[in-house]
């Protein structure tokens, strides 16, 4: 199955479609009916929620990338279960913290919470410019194949963000660390006609020096990044101290 978070409309879900029907002659596509870029993991629970049948095995969904994964694992899709969801291909990158955010890792995370192996793919673009779709179409079916052949933990989805270059620039498939960076540090105040401010959340803030190993160095030298995104956020390390202080 193919999600994302852009929209079902989106060429970056038409490029991941492509991609997936060379590797299956049963997709199913249930997209969100409009852009849904930064909604993380957020989950319609206030209203209803409607499913546009938009084409052969393909349908719209008047919600979130999750809302699209539920629907699409629980009621759209029909006869056998789903064994893989792609989601993407996100208009921009993924990197860092970015995944926090991202309705694209967050359909891929709603997958694996539901255990169906997920994959979320991501294409940095440099000054608002589309995406090289074409680095993908040429490097995802591989990867994909090679990622379920290595396999991953139930708890586990996989997170591939591409370069902006040429084909032929890409270096080669890094697998990486998740790095840090902060979105939304630039926050522009204005005026309405009426008088009464308003803000825009800015642009993501460019580490000077990514992380050795990290999704952020790897993609800054070329390389197609893979990092394995594990779904429990408990911090082992800080259990036993806590321990100690709060039950005694």
């Amino acid at each position: 199955m193919v999600t994302n978070d852009d929209g079902y409309a989106a060429a970056g879900i038409r490029a991941l479609t492509k991609i997936a029907k060379s590797l299956s002659d049963d997709v199913w596509v249930v997209a969100p009916e409009t852009n849904q870029s930064g909604v993380g993991h957020g989950l319609t629970i206030r209203r209803p929620l409607r499913a546009r049948e938009i084409g052969e095995q393909a349908f719209a969904v008047d919600g979130t990338p999750t809302d699209c994964v539920m629907l699409g694992l629980h009621n759209l899709v029909k006869d056998k279960p789903v064994d893989l969801v792609l989601s993407g291909i996100n208009h921009g990158s993924n990197l860092a913290d970015d995944i926090t955010y991202s309705g694209t890792v967050a359909a891929a995370m709603e997958a694996t919470l539901c255990r169906v192996k997920a994959i979320a793919f991501s294409a940095l673009t440099e000054h608002r410019r589309v995406p090289n779709w074409a680095v993908a179409e040429r490097f995802a079916p591989d990867l994909i194949r090679q990622l379920l052949t290595a396999g991953w933990p139930a708890e586990v989805l996989v997170n591939v963000n591409f370069p902006d270059l040429p084909i032929d620039e890409v270096k080669g498939v890094k697998v990486a660390s998740q790095g840090t960076r902060k979105i939304g540090d630039a926050i522009v105040e204005r005026v309405d006609p009426r008088g009464e401010a308003y803000y825009w959340i800015g642009d993501t803030k460019n580490e000077a020096e990514p992380g050795e190993g990290t999704d952020l160095e790897v993609i800054s030298k070329g390389f197609i990044s893979v990092t394995p995104i594990h779904l429990d956020m408990t911090h082992a390390a800080s259990m036993s101290a806590m321990r100690t202080v709060v039950e005694g």
